[in-house]
């Protein structure tokens, strides 16, 4: 096992489940947020399982993946963006619980976490079927054009994974507010999504023929 990068994923793992413990919980103002807890238990626990998986199967995969460094200027703004929009999402959660503004029923939250975890298994999926994926847009060396399975369906389906995802989790927090907050998201993944496929038809041999064979981005019939 490689130590430096064991250290190096678990290191971003607790500070990213602190940093979003703590943008939960101190505007709710309490730790009795049961739906906070929820979200922390579906995001956190099969992240830890699958760093494990990649720590031991695919520990290249996992240095892409804590790779979060963009190159691109357009990139670096979008991430930039959308970092705010987790920041103002989670914190309008916390004090729409706090102040019980508009807080969404039991059966939305329970329905929400159905839908996030089924979409972890499809972020999984991707991941096994794609060894080229990095967190940052660029072509690497000896990459090839992935049209296998989900790949065959649609051309991003990590972003199709991880939007529904990013969507699931203000619905899981009960907030109302904060999804319509997150679908300011939209927009920034359909520009992330042009300049990505935009530097895949620069640099990988064959992306623009799949493009004609595969027609949607991110959403089967619909985008």
């Amino acid at each position: 096992m490689n130590t430096k990068l064991f250290f190096q994923a678990l290191s971003k793992f607790l500070l990213g489940a602190v940093i979003i413990g703590l943008l939960i919980f101190l505007p709710g103002g309490s730790l009795h947020y049961w739906q906070g807890w929820l979200l922390m238990g579906i995001l956190f626990v099969p992240m830890f399982i699958a760093g494990l998986v990649m720590m031991v199967k695919n520990p290249e995969l996992l240095q892409k993946r804590l790779n979060a460094k963009e190159q691109e200027k357009e990139q670096k703004t979008v991430v930039a963006l959308s970092g705010l929009l987790f920041v103002a999402a989670f914190i309008v959660a916390g004090l729409n619980w706090r102040f019980q503004w508009l807080v969404l029923p039991n059966w939305v939250v329970w329905v929400a976490a159905a839908l996030f975890l089924v979409c972890y298994g499809l972020y999984a999926e991707v991941l096994r079927e794609n060894t080229y994926l990095s967190r940052t847009i660029e072509v690497q060396e000896h990459q090839k054009v992935i049209d296998t399975g989900l790949y065959g369906v649609v051309r991003h389906p990590m972003y199709m994974a991880t939007t529904i995802l990013f969507l699931m989790m203000p619905l899981v927090l009960a907030s109302l507010f904060s999804f319509l907050i997150m679908l300011l998201y939209l927009p920034l993944i359909a520009k992330r999504i042009r300049n990505e496929e935009a530097i895949l038809e620069q640099g990988l041999e064959g992306y623009s023929e799949y493009k004609q064979r595969v027609k949607y981005k991110v959403l089967p019939f619909i985008w």
